[in-house]
């Protein structure tokens, strides 16, 4: 079966190279409340970034280890099952599934997948049914204060990633009057407006964006779902309203950089933070487990729905996991950043 190791982590944006493609064999038995697993899909997300150095800025993400598998969010099928609660043919999912083709799992650590909840895309539980999309949904329950009826502006930073257009749609659909995105290119930016029901979206790398927010936001902004960080979250919060609430999702921008998590704003941008009372509060979807269930229940309603859109940019073969990797960080691709490791 194919692994595929991390052979390099540094300070930088991460490349290709930095990983590797290994032939290797598996144990022909399984023991008592194990499963032989066939990989299905791979999950690429921006915060494996931080699990590339040593301090990952997080208590609850390991780092990964050189010449050790990588791993993250994963979906395969059972070949063989010696677990009472799994047999060949389920589909299952994990947070911590490793990069290789087969696998042999505890068991335990699986949750077991209904591909009907999702219209039989599995891959979605990756993504907008997935950790992607309890964060969206918990980050603005949790930490958004919306409100229908409270003709709140929400701006979404990185709007056209997994976690951002999932925000972005689901601020709409908790009772946000105005949706407005930021992306990084024209093509992001017209699929948020037509396809995302974002009212606008303005890309970043054209023009100054606190003058175009002025025009799109002109109440103000209430409630902001950042997943950048940087420059264009100081020219979100220049224009927040007084007693407004940030999602702090993600900082892709300062993932390259050796900085603490969360990183700190400039002195100028946290005079305005706390003179306004914006709340700027960490959130982690992993303190909300409690309301995993009924949350994940709710995003496969929307898309059964079609009430939530789901834009995938799916890539074959784990031997180009690296540089899926490579582009996601770079910006490259729109919505959930996918690897099909096997039909």
């Amino acid at each position: 079966y194919l692994i595929f190791k991390i052979i390099l982590g540094k300070n930088g944006v991460p490349a290709a190279e930095n990983f590797r493609l290994e032939q290797s064999t598996i144990a022909d038995t399984i023991q008592g409340g194990q499963v032989r697993v066939r990989t299905l899909y791979l999950s690429v997300d921006p915060y494996m970034r931080c699990r590339m150095n040593e301090d990952t800025g997080s208590d609850y993400l390991l780092p990964w280890q050189l010449s050790e598998v990588a791993d993250g969010g994963g979906i395969g099928v059972v070949e063989e099952s010696k677990h009472d609660n799994l047999a060949k043919g389920d589909f299952v999912t994990s947070f911590n599934w490793p990069w290789q083709t087969v696998a042999i799992l505890d068991g335990s650590l699986l949750q077991k997948l209904v591909p009907q909840l999702v219209n039989g895309h599995l891959s979605y539980f990756l993504g907008a049914a997935g950790i992607t999309g309890l964060t969206a949904l918990l980050g603005i329950k949790e930490k958004g204060h919306v409100a229908v009826g409270a003709n709140q502006t929400m701006v979404v930073s990185g709007a056209a990633g997994a976690c951002g257009s999932m925000a972005g749609q689901i601020g709409r659909l908790e009772g946000c009057s105005r949706v407005v995105g930021i992306a990084g290119t024209d093509e992001k930016c017209s699929i948020l407006v037509q396809e995302m029901g974002f009212d606008a979206a303005i890309n970043y790398k054209k023009g100054n964006v606190a003058e175009q927010l002025r025009e799109l936001c002109p109440g103000g902004v209430d409630v902001y779902f950042d997943n950048v960080g940087g420059d264009i979250s100081d020219a979100v919060i220049s224009q927040m309203n007084q007693n407004s609430h940030i999602i702090l999702c993600g900082q892709i921008s300062q993932y390259n950089k050796d900085v603490p998590y969360p990183p700190p704003l400039p002195p100028d941008t946290e005079k305005i933070q706390k003179e306004r009372n914006i709340t700027r509060e960490r959130f982690l979807v992993l303190n909300y487990m409690d309301k995993q269930e009924a949350s994940i229940l709710q995003l496969c309603q929307w898309i059964q729905e079609g009430k939530l859109k789901v834009r995938e940019t799916m890539v074959e073969g784990l031997a180009n996991i690296g540089a899926a990797f490579q582009s996601m960080m770079n910006g490259g691709n729109i919505g959930k950043q996918i690897v099909s490791v096997s039909k």
